[in-house]
């Protein structure tokens, strides 16, 4: 039997419809080689055996099919594929002699992703670091107290983030995002993801301060009056020009009103906005809690919990015993940071409408989001019961108000609970792509913390992983996963390329930029913008940016001195994306790995696009069964992307198929994108 013919998949081309609703019926398909199966079978346990039908032929294969109705729960199923006395069974790791139930493809009727965002371009922002718009909203010196001392704005826009860099603001803010729109629409960018936005006294706010509303400092400033700190003055309750910026409705309203106007910009260019929603914990000066007295004394806000037992608030948090009010700071923190408290849901009915009416909110006009990416969403809550209560509520909430927003969540390690067709859309793809790309190319850890040499290279390790992984995923979830190379909470891949493993605090600054491989690191590029899912750029990667570990990886975008090269790679390697619908959304198979070499294959019925990687300094000259495909035995083949050591180019070469076959010799570090058929343009 031709094991390597057999295939399906949750593409469009292989289950029909992709996204069934309950009640409908489903038509799934199997291919296998021309005349070579004896019988089909769809099953979806030991004892439910469908015969599929052979109702096609092609000059290399056959496609077998069956109908199955949708009930209401989800349907896993494999194949069964008898030739002669020879007997395989295809699931979503591949042919295997074996029932492998932990990788049963799966239907969830009901279930679908947004379409814009299956294989959507995507760019994170981290605000403060890349472009400062409005000078008028900076953080000024000693404008309040945090963790251990006054905050302090950076005058030097270049200059590298401190080991302690929470309290030190560059000035970074929408109005600079706005005037940049034209640059991110140029490159092809059609969703920008924002790190958190709303008022907070940090510079990731991770630590929300008002839910209600986006930082002034990043917004606009109507009102702007008040002392700052004195110098030996730790009371932010003293903080009178912080109070005045971050409490006063009228900045409040603005900085709305500008965040309102920059989502309706960036739609009118065409891309999309995604919201960071940090709602497990929140921080010591949100408005709840007020631990630093910033509402105390202001009209119109609540006590908060901390100052009085009587706050409407007080179920928000949980208190300990032994406690005692006003000022009562024994209360729960996330992993002990008495900054971060802990969001109390299962003690607080209010609590959980409020956030729901949050997620709500920026969802619908006049913000009109198009998404939130959750942060440490498997944290949320105090049992994981709960968390799965919460979260499939929070999914009713947003798709009622916007039926078109994406759930996207931070998770690290299997998600298959959270991914089952009632919570989240999709994840941040750590598992099934940053970090065995990571090793990959670089044997480094997402941190930079560990070197593994053996992992560099390993073609083999890499599909295993990777077959491993992408198996958690349903498919329409799979095509909209978050595929980075770099984010805000681990080292630039750039670095990585230099194998130097520690943080800025053992290395320095400097060494982040150093021996570093540009080639490795536009390979690497190649693979996230023709895998499957959505490729995501973190801000001035594609501008040659470097960095350790946070907070060494939120340097500034460094305008001005851009390495254009790079900029001009990632903007060719996204026109090939966009023009693609077999990079969006086609079937994926690998077809051969070894020693420096990964190769695989998106594909449709009308595009086939082949991409080959030799990661290694030496030549490989490698033979891919393209036939896998699709395409015809004998054909020819346009290389629409080729990167080496030197450069890329985006010259068409024709590249001959015989046999089935493709032929390639593969200079050191160099990677093609070769493709057949149709693109289908913008």
């Amino acid at each position: 039997m031709n094991r390597e013919a057999i295939f399906s998949d949750g593409t469009a081309e292989y289950r029909i419809p992709m996204e069934p609703e309950t009640g409908e019926t489903v038509r799934i398909i199997l291919r296998t080689a021309r005349d070579d199966a004896d019988y089909a079978w769809l099953r979806a346990d030991e004892d439910d055996r469908v015969v599929m039908r052979k109702f096609r032929a092609d000059e290399q294969f056959d496609y077998y099919q069956t109908e199955i109705r949708m009930g209401e729960a989800s349907f896993a199923y494999y194949f069964e594929v008898k030739s002669g006395p020879e007997i395989v069974y295809l699931d979503r790791f591949g042919v295997s002699e074996d029932i492998r139930p932990q990788y049963r493809f799966c239907i969830c009727p009901g279930f679908s992703t947004p379409e814009w965002a299956k294989g959507a371009v995507m760019y994170q922002i981290l605000v403060d670091r890349f472009a400062n718009g409005d000078k008028e909203n900076d953080v000024l010196n000693d404008e309040y107290h945090y963790i251990s001392r006054h905050v302090h704005h950076v005058d030097d826009w270049e200059r590298y983030p401190q080991e302690f860099d929470v309290t030190e603001f560059y000035g970074g803010d929408l109005e600079g995002v706005r005037q940049k729109l034209g640059y991110l629409k140029s490159i092809g960018v059609e969703v920008i993801y924002f790190n958190p936005i709303f008022v907070s006294p940090s510079n990731h706010k991770y630590d929300t301060q008002d839910y209600d509303f986006i930082d002034p400092h990043y917004g606009k400033l109507v009102r702007d009056e008040g002392a700052v700190l004195a110098e030996d003055d730790a009371d932010n309750s003293h903080a009178a020009r912080y109070i005045r910026r971050v409490t006063d409705k009228a900045n409040l309203e603005a900085s709305n009103q500008l965040f309102a106007d920059l989502v309706a910009e960036a739609h009118q260019k065409g891309i999309r906005v995604i919201l960071d929603g940090v709602f497990n914990h929140c921080g010591s000066f949100n408005k709840w809690l007020d631990r630093e007295r910033i509402y105390e004394n202001e009209p119109g806000y609540p006590a908060g919990a901390f100052i009085s037992g009587d706050s409407p608030y007080r179920d928000f948090f949980h208190f300990y015993p032994d406690g005692s009010w006003p000022y009562n700071t024994a209360y729960d923190g996330w992993w002990g940071h008495d900054t971060l408290p802990k969001l109390n849901y299962e003690g607080s009915q209010k609590l959980q409408d409020y956030i729901l009416q949050v997620a709500a909110k920026w969802v619908s006009p006049p913000y009109n989001c198009d998404g939130w990416r959750l942060d440490v969403a498997a944290d949320l809550g105090h049992s994981e019961e709960f968390n799965h209560h919460f979260w499939n509520r929070f999914r009713e909430t947003v798709k009622r108000a916007n039926p078109d927003a994406v759930i996207l969540a931070e998770h690290y390690g299997d998600a298959r609970s959270w991914l089952s067709g009632h919570e989240w859309d999709t994840i941040m793809n750590y598992d099934a792509f940053m970090e065995p790309v990571s090793f990959f190319f670089t044997g480094m850890e997402k941190h930079s913390d560990r070197y593994e040499g053996d992992a560099v290279g390993d073609g083999k390790r890499f599909e295993m992983t990777m077959r491993h992984c992408m198996s958690a995923f349903m498919t329409p979830s799979l095509h909209c996963a978050m595929n980075e190379l770099s984010n805000h909470d681990h080292s630039r891949f750039l670095t990585r390329t230099n194998h130097k493993v520690g943080r800025v605090g053992q290395l320095g600054s400097e060494a982040a930029g150093e021996d570093v491989n540009p080639a490795i690191f536009k390979e690497a590029v190649l693979v996230q913008f023709t895998w499957p899912g959505a490729p995501t750029v973190y801000y001035a990667d594609e501008a040659g940016q470097v960095g350790f570990t946070d907070p060494d990886n939120r340097r500034t975008y460094p305008w001005g001195k851009e390495n254009h090269d790079l900029i001009d790679f990632h903007r060719d390697m996204i026109f090939l994306h966009r023009t693609s619908k077999a990079l969006r959304t086609g079937s994926f198979l690998f077809l051969e790995t070894g020693r420096n070499l990964i190769s695989y294959a998106r594909f449709t019925a009308q595009e086939q696009v082949v991409v080959a990687v030799n990661s290694g300094g030496y030549n490989i000259d490698v033979a891919l069964p393209v036939w896998r495909t699709g395409m015809p035995n004998n054909c020819s083949m346009d290389q629409i992307m080729v990167t080496y050591e030197q450069g890329y180019s985006i010259m068409p070469v024709k590249r001959q198929v015989e046999g089935g076959r493709l032929a390639l010799t593969l200079a050191p570090y160099t990677a093609v994108v070769l493709r057949h058929g149709n693109a289908i343009g913008f």
